[in-house]
């Protein structure tokens, strides 16, 4: 469960291996010291020892336990409780998985525990202990890091569904006729954008926090690139908001193409049962069989039915063909 446990001093991780409760005891003596825990998909009492070992308030521990939280940041005392979701996009599939991120922050220890195949935070950890001098401002340039890659992952999910809804305003657009109905890809690409939403809209207003230096957490030399990750954020919730816009608008266009076709296919119906008529009405009436009728003895009377028939049905389909019914 444990992935990782580092203790880090002076913006450099100690070598050696560390129990979390012994390195957290470390810390005390040490203003300039700190914890990092790493675990994955926690499961038992396991998640249940560390919070014993580094007292997280309950609660939260609870809700990293259940790992389907909404993406939010929490003040225990001097805890930071944050809950993010990393998101994935299966092309392949044309679905948007969402995983999940706890992290406890503390001056003296950052616990991050994840749920499901998220963002792999070892590579994050590992190109933070490249810059021991942001490292150095403890816990929160770990969570800084953290949400950073998280944030940036998020463009590789808006850059596919971005390809996803092109293709699908090709098919509505294409004008071509006999193929499959893109309503059902349409309403599934919406299901999916309305996911990511989910996602990502809760985290913007909390990031906006430490951005703003409102949480006691948030040291002022690493507020600015909080902000840089709200810019971000924000940039991502536009083009969100921009594909729900753009699906919606295809939904609607693909109904009014099929209106529009089926209105096209019964004038078509229509024009043809109207020059149908004719010959109908005309073979109804002679084959009534009463003696007394127009034309029965005459040599010339069927040709001239079927010249009649064939004029007037000519005539039809001439002013019908103008006026776009055929």
């Amino acid at each position: 469960m444990i992935v990782d446990c580092g203790l880090y001093r002076h913006g450099q991780r100690v070598p050696g291996h560390h129990e979390p409760a012994a390195a957290c005891a470390l810390t005390v003596e040490d203003d300039d010291s700190f914890v990092w825990v790493g675990i994955a998909d926690p499961v038992g009492e396991g998640l249940t020892e560390i919070a014993e070992a580094f007292a997280l308030p309950k609660l939260a521990v609870e809700d990293a336990m259940e790992a389907h939280q909404r993406p939010k940041f929490e003040v225990y005392g001097d805890v930071l409780f944050v809950a993010v979701k990393p998101v994935r996009y299966v092309d392949t599939e044309e679905v948007v998985r969402v995983d999940e991120v706890q992290i406890f922050v503390h001056k003296r220890y950052i616990v991050t525990v994840r749920h499901g195949a998220a963002t792999a935070l070892g590579e994050v950890r590992r190109e933070l202990e490249a810059a021991p001098e942001l490292l150095r401002h403890g816990p929160v340039a770990a969570l800084h890091a953290i949400l950073d890659r998280i944030v940036d992952d998020y463009d590789d999910v808006v850059d596919g569904v971005d390809q996803d809804i092109q293709e699908v305003e090709q098919q509505v657009f294409s004008g071509e006729r006999g193929g499959p109905n893109p309503a059902e890809r349409i309403f599934k690409l919406e299901r999916e954008v309305l996911e990511f939403q989910r996602a990502v809209g809760p985290l913007t207003p909390a990031v906006d926090r430490l951005a703003r230096g409102q949480l006691a957490e948030a040291v002022p030399e690493v507020s600015e690139y909080f902000r840089d990750v709200h810019d971000h954020l924000l940039r991502t919730v536009n083009r969100i908001d921009g594909f729900r816009a753009l699906l919606s608008s295809a939904l609607q266009a693909n109904l009014t193409q099929i209106t529009v076709r089926q209105n096209e296919d019964m004038r078509r119906i229509s024009a043809w049962v109207a020059i149908a008529a004719v010959p109908t009405m005309l073979a109804g009436i002679y084959g009534m069989n009463f003696e007394h009728m127009p034309e029965l003895k005459w040599r010339y009377g069927y040709p001239l039915v079927l010249a009649v028939m064939a004029s007037v049905c000519g005539f039809l389909y001439a002013r019908l063909r103008r006026a776009g019914w055929l």
